[in-house]
């Protein structure tokens, strides 16, 4: 008797009958995950198998203007339904990332960015939007951080983030710093001009009021002397245009100013700067490397600093990256090196990953 897998005589028609291997395969192509990364103003979706690149899709889409919870939910569960069509095998699990200050039963105190999704129970509204799924919320920028960690194969790194805010994360020894049960790094509220202008957050100075994509917009459309969009302004930095290269350079040297201060911390090996925004604009990570340089202290070496390996998508990576590990099946890494373990979220991992232990 041939051998499953062996070849019939020349000319034959023989079907090649499925191995033990070849079955298992096909399971683990048929797993899929979720990610979700939620943005101030957009959202990006992508549906993946348990290897990225199988049986994925992509899907982006802008809040409306007025934030109403309610509206924000529906509209994501319809893109989510869109996304996901009408296949029958189910989600093996969801990653979300997400930019709000939550307590530890995932419920957000505060979001300037939609200030309406405050009181909002996380748990509860994705338990409603994917019954029966096992989902998985964290801090986008910690996600993003560790997501580039694994990008770059960097354990000691600064990412940044820079879109609507600035976000971002530290990993220190391949893990994300400072630890589960110790909150989230908050980069974006470093304050860097103390008679800076007001943050959403209240404050005033920080480097997310200086250096995020509005506020450099804004300082944009004075120098030009009228109101700029964002593809004007990178039209504007690749044409050189002295209005748009210093309303960037403005932000870029706020933010080395940021990034300078927590590397005199954290030491990270390499800072990696992304987001919609800076991936999008020309010249801003180079201009974020030169003054990071010149800001460097003598008898010391610089930070490398570089464009982020995943470009503007690294929270939804990070989104994915935690729902494989969280809820995966096989091949995953030790418990002590899952994302699942190492992310904070409102203070306390386990919530934010859904453990019962």
């Amino acid at each position: 008797m041939r051998a499953p897998d062996a070849p019939g005589p020349p000319g034959s028609c023989s079907r090649r009958i499925p191995t033990a291997p070849d079955r298992s395969r096909r399971r683990e192509e048929a797993i899929r995950y979720l990610g979700i990364d939620v943005g101030g103003t957009k959202v990006a979706l992508r549906v993946t198998g348990d290897t990225d690149g199988a049986g994925g899709g992509d899907v982006t889409f802008r809040w409306p203007a007025a934030g109403d919870v309610t509206a924000d939910l529906d509209l994501l569960a319809a893109r989510v339904r869109g996304l996901l069509g009408h296949r029958e095998d189910p989600l093996a699990g969801v990653g979300v990332a997400m930019p709000a200050i939550c307590d530890a039963a995932g419920t957000v105190r505060t979001w300037p960015g939609r200030p309406s999704w405050a009181g909002l129970n996380l748990t509860a509204a994705f338990g409603q939007l994917l019954p029966g799924t096992p989902v998985a919320c964290a801090d986008d920028g910690d996600l993003a951080a560790l997501a580039e960690s694994r990008a770059a194969d960097c354990r000691h790194l600064l990412y940044v983030g820079v879109g609507t805010g600035i976000g971002g994360g530290i990993v220190h020894e391949g893990r994300s710093w400072p630890g589960p049960g110790r909150g989230s790094c908050e980069v974006g509220h470093v304050v860097v001009d103390r008679s800076g202008p007001r943050c959403d957050c209240g404050r005033t100075g920080c480097v997310q009021a200086v250096a995020s994509g509005p506020a450099t917009l804004r300082r944009a459309a004075e120098r030009r002397g009228r109101e700029t969009g964002f593809d004007e302004l990178a039209s504007g930095a690749r044409l050189h245009a002295p209005w748009a290269e210093a309303a960037v350079d403005e932000s870029a040297a706020a933010l080395a100013t940021a990034v300078t201060g927590i590397c005199e911390l954290a030491h990270p090996e390499l800072v990696l700067v992304g987001g919609g925004f800076a991936a999008g604009v020309p010249g801003y990570v180079a201009s974020v490397a030169a003054h990071v340089e010149r800001l460097t202290r003598p008898g010391t070496d610089p930070v490398r600093v570089r464009p982020a390996v995943l470009g503007g998508r690294s929270s939804l990576h990070g989104a994915l990256l935690l729902a494989r590990e969280a809820h995966g099946r096989g091949n995953r890494p030790p418990e002590s090196d899952r994302v699942s373990s190492d992310v904070s979220f409102g203070g306390v991992t386990d919530r934010a990953v859904g453990r019962s232990d």
